[in-house]
């Protein structure tokens, strides 16, 4: 008895060129989504925190992302909006950034200083070795009139698990 019964006429191929295109289109979206969402970090080596909260960002929400390097040459999603080597004394174009961004954000009542100040924080990112000087411009800057931002969050890395 043969349970087995296979019409070479009826059978049918599969034909697997539409699945491996999808795959490999998957793959593609997946390499060029992986990208962008690191789009706002440069390779820094950051101080370690012995204590900190867990970076969760809101996708939702404006925040504002700084790196500095140890050179103090500061980028913005890998644009670099200030060198001192070649600026020195110009900040228009991190200013103006700051101040864009101070704009987008919603705003809160200070009522000591009776005017809304944008509500959202503006993260810094710094290597280790940045000499503090160049952290400081960005929170002068930030306290120029036209900016306000007044939350500031210090990025840090965790400390590596001992075994």
């Amino acid at each position: 008895m043969n349970l087995n019964k296979h019409d070479p006429q009826t059978d049918m191929e599969m034909n697997m060129t539409s699945m491996i295109d999808v795959v490999f289109l998957l793959i593609i979206f997946f390499m060029i989504i992986t990208d962008m969402t690191q789009q706002e970090l440069e390779d820094l080596e950051l101080p370690i925190a012995v204590k900190a909260v867990e970076d969760q960002p809101d996708p939702d929400v404006i925040r504002p992302i700084i790196n500095i390097d140890y050179g103090g040459v500061i980028k913005v999603k890998r644009e670099t909006y200030y060198d001192p080597e070649i600026d020195e004394a110009d900040r228009t174009k991190l200013e103006g950034y700051l101040a864009n961004q101070s704009r987008l954000m919603p705003k809160k009542m200070d009522e000591k200083l009776k005017k809304e100040l944008p509500d959202n924080p503006l993260l810094i990112r710094a290597d280790q070795v940045t000499p503090f000087k160049h952290l400081q411009k960005i929170m002068e800057i930030c306290s120029k009139e036209g900016i306000q931002i007044w939350k500031l969050e210090i990025a840090a890395a965790q400390p590596e698990a001992q075994e």
